[in-house]
């Protein structure tokens, strides 16, 4: 009982070592909540004209969609801080300390994963802003922003395992993003999957991306979930199962 109290202490602290920093370089967080609004505007004002959501009003459709990407994006944030650690030689301070290895990872993930809660709610607030609007009742609302969050979270231990295995702050970026874009446009942030070629539509339909966007459009605009909400479910913990564990071993074998 001792050793989980002080681990979670560990953790804790590793976890606002990492937010003091945003309070302390406060454009990191301006700066990667400018990408998904400028996304927000793109699509809503010069696309959206051009694309057809049957039954729903294209604002409608689309934010929930960037809420997601917003939060995937967000995640490669997590391999860039893990490269920047060790690249300055912070895992190594880490380490010489009386501290659970557990913590940085942990620190690092959650970290992110409350920043991740500020851009879920900054994005809604834009997304009011142009004419978006929660269809269901308050559970549902704060389920479909929920739902992203996870999903950002199980995405920062892909990250983080990509991070730990190139260990410079330029590849983690590079790496994180490079195979990030092609899932995002290839699912249903932006577009009904329906409209694409048919062997893009049938990887698009069972994307994990495409599965939590539905889930968190149906929740908050109050469609028929389906088996959607499950799937994604299991997407999550089938990306933490796998990169968890990957995640703790490339970090034992950096240190």
């Amino acid at each position: 009982m001792t050793s989980i109290f002080w681990t979670a202490s560990d953790i804790w602290v590793m976890t606002k070592r990492n937010l003091l920093k945003y309070t302390r370089l406060p454009q990191l967080l301006v700066f990667s909540t400018i990408q998904p609004v400028m996304f927000v505007l793109l699509f809503a004002f010069v696309f959206g004209g051009a694309i057809t959501t049957p039954g729903v009003s294209y604002i409608n459709y689309l934010i929930p969609g960037i809420i997601v990407q917003a939060v995937i994006f967000g995640s490669v944030q997590t391999g860039v801080g893990l490269a920047e650690d060790l690249t300055r030689g912070m895992i190594d301070r880490f380490r010489s300390l009386p501290m659970a290895r557990s913590a940085v990872l942990a620190g690092r993930t959650i970290s992110d994963m409350v920043r991740n809660v500020f851009v879920v709610l900054l994005m809604t607030g834009v997304g009011y802003a142009i004419g978006f609007r929660f269809q269901g009742n308050i559970l549902q609302s704060l389920a479909s922003m929920g739902m992203a969050v996870l999903f950002g979270f199980a995405f920062s231990w892909i990250s983080a395992t990509i991070g730990l295995l190139v260990k410079e702050i330029e590849a983690a970026q590079v790496a994180g993003f490079i195979w990030v874009f092609p899932l995002v446009f290839a699912s249903s942030i932006f577009v009904p999957v329906e409209s694409m070629p048919d062997w893009l539509e049938a990887f698009a339909k069972h994307s994990p991306i495409t599965v939590t966007v539905n889930t968190v459009r149906a929740l908050a605009l109050d469609l028929p979930v389906g088996n959607n909400l499950w799937l994604s479910l299991l997407w999550i913990l089938g990306i933490m199962a796998v990169f968890v564990p990957l995640a703790v071993y490339r970090y034992r074998k950096s240190v």
